[in-house]
């Protein structure tokens, strides 16, 4: 089920809308002002990481630019 991010062209918010198929533009109306004037963001990917008992503490590497990463997992890439 895919949740899309949009930005609102005429108050400028941003907000994502949750299609339970296909996206259907008559679905996307901006929740601040009523608008269904809008452009479509480009949002990262959602992971995550399970763990298994083969690895016990999975440590990711610091980031080397001061946590630009959400918390030093840069070295995930």
């Amino acid at each position: 089920m895919p949740v899309y991010d949009y930005r609102c062209t005429d108050c400028n918010s941003v907000y994502d809308v949750f299609h339970k198929g296909q996206e259907i533009k008559e679905d996307v109306v901006c929740p601040s002002c009523g608008s269904s004037n809008y452009k479509k963001l480009i949002s990262a990917p959602m992971v995550s990481i399970s763990s298994s008992s083969s690895s016990k503490n999975f440590n990711p590497p610091p980031c080397e630019t001061g946590g630009c990463c959400n918390g030093g997992v840069c070295g995930l890439n």
